[in-house]
């Protein structure tokens, strides 16, 4: 299947990709020297000679300064490198083009496509030369997971910790993913949370097992465990606003009004759409006697609520039928 990918890929590329590159069609006609070569360059791409034109473009890269020959240039080296499977030619093509060309459209269409294609192949080599190391099963339950099949990437993840028990994120994604399914059983639960203890042994730096574990214990209103769990996840992550947002909240209902102002203040400022940080800041406000702030935090909530839980727009027909 995958070759049948690519040689369609290669067919879209010589038939037609190429085709808005020719600088004929653009009404330009292109200076000596080093446009005449980009020139051939972009010729020898338009007709598939991928292999004679990429040196040409490689060079012609460095020397033109026309803006519109110079992305015509960047666009073919891209295309070219990533049929030919040269993968860093294929990355410093796409480097050039989004650093000369921010926000193309076109040179960003194709950074999808071609990151997209690298990726591919990079996974069917890994598939096909070492299906059974341990990336080959870790990379076999990220597909499963996405296909929302648990049960199975649950099983290539315990595969990988059979052959690496120590490597760091495997329990953590396996713990997270016994936590993923609808209606996880309390034994499942409890798997999980042993999971994500395990995974802080290996990776005492992991926010999100510290995060995990303070949402279960904040669940269970264990509310001084969930305290200190989400405490260690912010310390670790000073950007991590759902921490913040967990961390406030449990100190609210541990009563705790005072000292939960701080990090529901700094989730406000993290998460600024975030209804329920400003729902327990407000509270947290109201209950350490600031009516005022506290009046302000409930209509900024009530009003990201309001705007969470209006309606989609319909759809103008007028612009449907356009």
């Amino acid at each position: 299947m995958l070759r049948l990918r690519h040689v369609a890929l290669a067919g879209a590329l010589l038939s037609g990709y190429f085709a808005p590159l020719s600088l004929a069609q653009s009404g330009k006609a292109p200076a000596a020297g080093a446009s005449s070569s980009a020139e051939q360059a972009l010729s020898l791409a338009q007709s598939g000679h991928c292999k004679e034109a990429l040196p040409l473009l490689k060079q012609a890269r460095l020397h033109i300064t026309d803006k519109d020959l110079k992305r015509s240039v960047g666009l073919a080296g891209a295309r070219c490198a990533t049929l030919a499977v040269q993968l860093d030619t294929a990355e410093d093509f796409l480097r050039f083009l989004n650093r000369e060309f921010p926000h193309d459209p076109e040179v960003l269409y194709l950074s999808v496509h071609t990151y997209s294609d690298l990726s591919s192949r990079a996974a069917a080599e890994l598939a096909t030369t070492a299906p059974d190391s341990a990336q080959g099963h870790e990379l076999h339950a990220e597909s499963l997971e996405t296909q929302r099949k648990w049960d199975e990437a649950a099983l290539q993840y315990r595969l990988v910790l059979q052959q690496n028990p120590r490597l760091p994120g495997i329990h953590f994604r396996l713990g997270r993913l016994l936590l993923s399914k609808t209606s996880p059983s309390p034994a499942e639960a409890e798997e999980a949370k042993k999971e994500m203890q395990q995974e802080l042994e290996v990776d005492p730096s992991n926010a999100g097992a510290e995060y995990v574990l303070g949402e279960m214990a904040r669940q269970s209103q264990q509310w001084d465990e969930a305290i200190q769990h989400f405490s260690r996840a912010a310390k670790l992550d000073a950007g991590f606003g759902d921490a913040f947002v967990g961390l406030g909240a449990s100190l609210v209902s541990a009563k705790r009004f005072a000292d939960a102002v701080p990090p529901l203040e700094t989730a406000v400022s993290l998460e600024p759409r975030n209804p329920n940080a400003h729902y327990q800041l407000a509270v947290a406000y109201s209950r350490s006697g600031r009516k005022e702030d506290a009046d302000r935090e409930f209509d900024v909530h009530k009003k990201l609520t309001r705007e969470l839980e209006a309606p989609a727009a319909p759809a103008d027909p007028q612009q449907v039928a356009k």
